[in-house]
């Protein structure tokens, strides 16, 4: 199997490696000359076999919308866009359509692992039409994590439903990440009876209800910098979680933990911060490669 890639960034040219380890060849374009395969958008489109697939991975919003657009001007009836981005589930209506005037086929993907899924595999939430899914399947399998497909891989249902369930999972994402930020910071707080934090966070790796790969990744970064010290307690919304609590009151659903971890990035962005936020922005780091900003 043959693709185009647009988007070669920290996700998309691991993206690229992992596709090709896989045997899977790609033709990758990227506005930086450094990265990418071809010069152009129309001179990837014209490296590709018909029926042409071609997995977009660039930020979100008026850019995404920009790529199909121009994506859609180059190739024919019957090809397929995949928008591996973190699109809000309503522009992929938008997307669809846009296709669809050219008998173009669309898939989103939500697509979780960060700057580890190289070496681990992805986490691939997707919609669109079954026969699409099936026709990108090759690409979903050398993507996903070794092992069964159905626990790393789900076909959500139709158009919009890939990023939709994407979206929640970041919501979701978010507040676990607040709780163990929260936990370090008591935990931190007690230096009297309170020796050994780290040491704390790493034995619950193990046997603990709590264990996760996200508490692995604190464990990580304690184990870098104990005091945080030289973070910032900055943090930064990507806009999943704000879409999460937009829909859970749109459609009145509670998500009172979800909301409050935002509210709480919202409270790292005064002057004092706080040592939980230190934490979140050390675990984005870790596990996106997010940046971060240093402490002075």
């Amino acid at each position: 199997m043959h693709i185009g890639l647009v988007g070669l960034g920290k996700m998309g040219n691991n993206m690229r490696t992992r596709l090709r380890e896989h045997d899977i060849e790609v033709t990758g374009f990227d506005r930086n000359p450094d990265v990418t395969d071809v010069p152009t958008l129309a001179a990837l489109v014209k490296a590709l076999p018909a029926p042409r697939i071609v997995w977009v991975m660039v930020p979100s919003g008026d850019i995404t919308t920009g790529v199909v657009t121009e994506l859609v001007g180059e190739i024919e009836k019957g090809d397929l866009i995949i928008d591996g981005g973190n699109s809000r589930f309503t522009d992929d209506f938008k997307h669809a359509a846009i296709a669809a005037e050219k008998g173009i086929e669309y898939v989103d993907a939500g697509v979780s692992g960060g700057v580890w899924g190289l070496a681990n595999g992805y986490g691939l939430m997707v919609g669109g039409h079954k026969p699409n899914i099936e026709l990108a399947m090759p690409i979903f399998d050398a993507l996903r994590p070794e092992g069964p497909r159905n626990e790393g891989f789900v076909h959500v249902g139709e158009i919009g439903s890939g990023h939709y369930a994407k979206m929640v999972h970041n919501g979701i994402e978010y507040a676990l990440m607040q709780a163990y930020a929260e936990g370090y910071e008591l935990l931190d707080k007690r230096e009297d009876i309170i020796k050994d934090v780290t040491g704390t966070f790493k034995a619950w790796q193990r046997g603990t209800v709590v264990r996760s790969w996200l508490l692995e990744l604190l464990v990580r970064a304690l184990e870098e910098d104990p005091e945080f010290d030289d973070i910032e307690g900055y943090v930064e919304d990507s806009g999943e979680g704000r879409w999460t609590i937009e829909e859970a009151l749109a459609n009145a659903v509670p998500v009172p933990t979800i909301s409050a971890s935002i509210f709480a990035r919202f409270v790292s962005r005064q002057p004092d911060g706080s040592p939980a936020m230190k934490a979140v922005a050390a675990l984005r780091n870790q596990f996106g490669g997010h940046a971060v900003k240093k402490a002075d």
